[in-house]
């Protein structure tokens, strides 16, 4: 009992103390100004393109998250990008940087247990990071009602608040991506390179190779191609490669939650289409069943990632 409330003590000492520098960096401000001013542009070009083109849409609102318009991509493609950075950009040196400032042997000699450290660590930058994105989830809200005119309705609003928790995940995969090689390595610069370089990779080139590996594995049948269709099975392998980027798994997830008329997020058979009304929304638990692995399987990942950064970090040594 005396060690658990001492963990506890410990824990909360150093999630605030970590949260305090967060908040108060130089560094934090800058990602908040850039995130914030890019996704104002997007947010300005999905409104005008609405009011072009929308007419009666029973999920207006919706469209604020995912509408582009030239040369501007869209909202949600503009966090897919910037999330990944925000969260690598708190991470990378968290203890790596106690070790080059000679500290963190100072720090464990007090009432601290290591494992209190580093989840304290983690879920200060996590709590940072939804701060900034509740912040930035309200302002899309605040300015669609303000210049759109249209008040959102209980199923919009549902589904975009979701969609927040959704990207606080995805925020949580990279956050504990940074803080697993910033365990590895005692060089915050190699640690920030590393990392960025994994996330480019992981995000740009692996879809891309995907589809090679899959056509390695399964050569298309010649009889699609002359169709101009992809091989079943092919596509399903190029699906099943892709999804290991956390990246292509929120882009799946997004378009299940912010486009309410998405019936599956991969090769549709006419047998999944009999019965069904097409173009008719699906509620929300539906289109939440549908994206239920995607969901998982990113809070699995960031689960994974720190659980492997604990271990190294208990078998680490941190004398000076």
């Amino acid at each position: 009992m005396q060690r658990e409330g001492s963990a506890f003590s410990g824990l909360g000492v150093v999630m605030l103390k970590e949260l305090s520098d967060h908040l108060t960096s130089v560094r934090m401000r800058v990602l908040e100004w850039l995130v914030v001013l890019v996704a104002l542009a997007a947010l300005y070009g999905a409104i005008q393109q609405i009011k072009d083109t929308t007419a009666e849409d029973p999920f207006l609102f919706l469209r604020l998250f995912t509408t582009s318009r030239d040369p501007l991509p869209s909202f949600v493609s503009f966090l897919s990008f910037l999330v990944p950075l925000m969260a690598i950009g708190l991470g990378f040196d968290s203890v790596n940087g106690e070790h080059s400032r000679r500290t963190l042997s100072r720090i464990l000699s007090q009432p601290i247990y290591r494992d209190a450290l580093l989840f304290g660590k983690f879920l200060a930058g996590l709590v940072t990071l939804s701060i900034s994105l509740i912040t930035l989830w309200l302002l899309v809200i605040g300015l669609g009602l303000l210049l759109i005119g249209i008040p959102p309705g209980a199923e919009e609003i549902a589904r975009s608040f979701v969609f927040l928790l959704v990207t606080i995940a995805y925020a949580g995969v990279w956050l504990a991506l940074a803080l697993l090689f910033s365990i590895l390595t005692r060089s915050a610069a190699t640690a920030a390179l590393v990392t960025l370089g994994l996330w480019l990779f992981i995000t740009f080139i692996w879809p891309v190779l995907a589809g090679a590996v899959a056509q390695a594995f399964l050569p298309p049948d010649p009889r699609y191609m002359a169709l101009g269709l992809q091989t079943p099975g092919t596509a399903e392998l190029e699906q099943i490669l892709a999804r290991f980027s956390p990246s292509t798994l929120y882009a799946e997830v997004v378009v299940a939650l912010l486009d309410p008329t998405t019936r599956a997020l991969g090769p549709i058979y006419l047998s999944q289409l009999q019965g069904a009304v097409l173009g008719a929304p699906l509620p929300l638990g539906e289109s939440i069943l549908i994206a239920w692995p995607q969901m998982v399987a990113m809070i699995a990942t960031a689960m994974l990632l720190f659980v492997v950064g604990y271990v190294i970090f208990q078998r680490q040594e941190v004398r000076a």
